[in-house]
């Protein structure tokens, strides 16, 4: 999640694809109110598969790409030094902590503003930038150890595999292909390690659990798989096609297997991976066609801001976030938060409940914009 470079030059279509998915990212978790939210912003209830269901496997993609451009000299024998996986762990163990600290924040808040105390008992131990350290360092050791007939073959078998586990080994009390939220193999697999309580919301389920964390790795193959190449290839539009003719196949590869192996981004299915893995080659080839191909990188700022300073954005929304919806103004038996106050206030007063709760969230991305920007100025860049 940091600025790529390489050898030859950085692939700003990259970031500019960061930036998009950062942006729908905040745009999806700061609405004005959870009531009033247009269905395409979110997410599926179970099976199946909206736009916003798009934004998680987008940002392990681009780390997959990325990941191509900062290995690539370690290709052709040129084997890599006990110092870089050191600074693989070191990132990874950075982005878990970061991920906990997330989780732990609502409830110091509360420490803070009502003195209850923090139950470390019922504290989340995984999360979106958990899954994203643990794919990171995983796949990160593949492609260094791995080549790549050896990494394909490594994907077929933690997707087929993972097919194959879901459907056929039965889980206590449920059965064998039960895929409902408690029933499901993924779900069980993590109560036994993780822990009820360590589970989102109590469990019964995770949605970024520890078994479905191997069909994500694919997601990142897949974005390595697409680097590697893009970086044999020349800046022409015949790249971009092919860039988008290849998604047009992992869309239909999706689709197809989602018949017998459902879309379903909470237990991160096969064929979730290949439908999700469609329209992020898709985006990409866009991005590159513009930002690459026809050089119209100011078309690109406004997300390149964002993509640039991606990981920054990430954390400090999140805790922003959490501030607001803890603290709040006035006095009486229920006053209102921040968040609901500026709702309220400012946004539903005047374009209603449902219109309201989205300029609020776009409002949200547009603060952030212009703190980026000025980062951009200075040329502050956060990297782990």
């Amino acid at each position: 999640m940091t600025t790529i470079t390489s050898n030859t030059k950085r692939l700003v279509s990259l970031d500019v694809f960061r930036g998009i998915a950062i942006a729908s990212m905040i745009t999806v978790n700061n609405p004005g109110s959870w009531e009033y939210v247009y269905s395409p912003l979110k997410h599926a209830q179970w099976h199946g598969c909206t736009p916003t269901d798009l934004v998680f496997p987008f940002f392990l993609f681009i780390v997959g790409v990325a990941m191509a451009f900062a290995f690539a000299k370690y290709q052709n024998g040129n084997r890599p030094d006990s110092k870089v996986y050191k600074r693989i762990l070191r990132r990874g163990l950075l982005l878990f902590a970061f991920g906990l600290l997330l989780a732990i924040f609502s409830p110091f808040l509360d420490l803070l503003l009502k003195g209850a105390p923090i139950d470390l008992n019922k504290i989340r131990i995984m999360g979106v930038l958990q899954r994203i350290s643990l794919v990171y360092m995983l796949a990160s050791f593949a492609v260094l150890n791995l080549k790549r007939r050896q990494l394909w073959v490594l994907s077929l078998i933690l997707l087929i595999g993972y097919w194959i586990a879901m459907q056929l080994i039965p889980v206590p009390g449920y059965g064998a292909n039960n895929l409902t939220p408690e029933g499901n193999l993924a779900a069980y697999i993590d109560r036994l390690i993780v822990g009820k309580n360590h589970l989102y919301k109590g469990g019964p389920f995770d949605p970024e659990g520890l078994f479905s964390t191997l069909p994500a790795i694919v997601t990142v193959l897949f974005g390595y798989f697409t680097g590697e190449w893009l970086l044999q290839q020349a800046t022409k539009s015949r790249t971009s096609l092919n860039i988008a003719i290849f998604g047009v196949i992992c869309l239909i590869i999706g689709h197809l297997w989602g018949l017998v192996f459902p879309l379903n981004k909470q237990l991160w299915t096969s064929s979730y991976v290949m439908y999700t893995t469609g329209w992020a080659l898709l985006l990409l080839a866009l991005c590159y066609e513009l930002i690459e191909v026809r050089a119209l990188k100011r078309l690109g700022f406004l997300f390149e801001v964002m993509g640039l300073n991606a990981i920054f954005l990430f954390i400090g929304s999140g805790l922003f976030a959490r501030i607001l919806n803890k603290t709040h103004i006035g006095i009486g038996e229920k006053p209102p938060t921040i968040h609901t106050w500026i709702y309220n206030n400012l946004f539903a007063s005047w374009a209603g409940a449902m219109n309201g709760s989205l300029l609020f969230a776009l409002a949200t991305v547009l603060l952030w914009w212009v703190i980026l920007y000025a980062m951009y100025r200075r040329r502050w860049f956060v990297k782990i």
